[in-house]
């Protein structure tokens, strides 16, 4: 059984809850004046990923103002390409930068072997986070999922249609599929020893699934998530385990029947009378507020809210955003929404 003082945990558990619990993707963030200043003494992004004592500091930053009912571990999903030998930078302005792999040729750079030895310092944030954390607070152990991860890895920074990935995936699929594999066992090894250091629940990200086609997605979105959750149950049977593969649409009921998660993040954009019908049923929600609206503030911010709350709060709910936090966001208005949820009676 779930801590019942966790009412993220007990919401995870199908449990429908008269106050969802609300965490906020990105809640550790650039929004925030203290987490500037944290940023500035770790001296870059990626060095204050890998100091625990920093990373756990920006983590508790946001529960100290808002008491969110779960903190999630402040690190990056293209720490795994890193921990692998592929070159990783954060470029100011222009976001990350990597080799880019752009063929199984380029595999043989990659090994999973000694990738504990570069994620280590993340492993300790996690241990220091489970004993800093309000006992009320649930802890969340995350990565990228496969795809998504990939993405990066093959086009060597963010890109707006993937075209190299994609000649790769539709042209090479079992070269292809090599890459995958690599990332579903180090994303498997990763987890393993979020979990073991601490964490509760393990949130996949699949930031860019929503790219691919029906048989694309098949195969590299929902197989590999599905190796992942099984190989994380062979060990923690009763992990709970959230997808977020944004920007999918109608493929979020097969996801979540055939990945096995225990609950599916909703983007912004999914028709939520059709959430209720089709996928709540299958297990607990999250989401799905537009980050945009968390700038703008006011009546828009309070009638969406009211709506998420109305739409899906008579089932197993999480209440977040539809993606993350962005810098430009009043921290004031992020009270007032926590506020907001915790007052609301329907």
């Amino acid at each position: 059984m779930p801590n019942t003082q966790k009412t993220f945990l007990r919401a995870l558990a199908g449990e429908t809850l008269p106050v969802p619990p609300i965490w906020l993707m990105r809640q550790a963030g650039r929004y925030l004046p203290e987490y500037r200043a944290t940023r500035a003494e770790a001296g870059s992004f990626l060095d204050l990923c890998y100091n625990p004592e920093l990373a756990c500091e920006v983590t508790l930053q946001p529960l100290r103002r808002f008491d969110f009912d779960a903190a999630i571990l402040f690190s990056d999903i293209l720490v795994i390409p890193q921990a692998l030998g592929q070159h990783l930078a954060f470029k100011q302005g222009e976001g990350p930068q990597l080799e880019a792999i752009r063929d199984a040729s380029g595999l043989g750079k990659l090994s999973v072997e000694g990738i504990h030895d570069t994620l280590g310092p993340i492993y300790e944030t996690v241990s220091k986070l489970s004993h800093a954390i309000p006992s009320s607070t649930a802890l969340i152990g995350f990565a990228g999922a496969p795809w998504t991860v990939a993405t990066y890895m093959v086009e060597g920074k963010g890109s707006k249609d993937f075209p190299n990935i994609r000649r790769f995936a539709y042209g090479d699929p079992d070269g292809f599929a090599k890459l995958i594999d690599i990332l579903v066992e180090a994303t498997t090894q990763y987890l393993l020893k979020q979990v073991e250091a601490g964490a509760e629940c393990i949130q996949l990200f699949e930031t860019w699934g929503g790219v691919l086609s029906e048989t694309g997605f098949n195969r590299w979105v929902i197989e590999p998530t599905k190796q992942i959750v099984a190989n994380l149950r062979a060990v923690h049977p009763d992990l709970p385990i959230i997808g977020f593969p944004r920007g999918c649409g109608l493929h979020l009921v097969d996801f979540k029947q055939k990945t096995g998660v225990t609950a599916v993040g909703l983007d912004s954009g999914v028709k939520l009378d059709w959430v209720a019908e089709n996928l709540q049923k299958l297990g607990p929600v999250q989401g799905n507020l537009d980050p945009m609206l968390l700038i703008t503030g006011g009546d828009p911010m309070f009638d969406e809210t009211k709506r998420i709350l109305d739409t899906l709060g008579k089932g197993p709910f999480i209440f977040n955003l539809g993606h993350g936090i962005t810098p430009e966001t009043p921290p004031e208005h992020v009270g007032q929404l926590v506020d907001f949820i915790r007052d609301y009676k329907g």
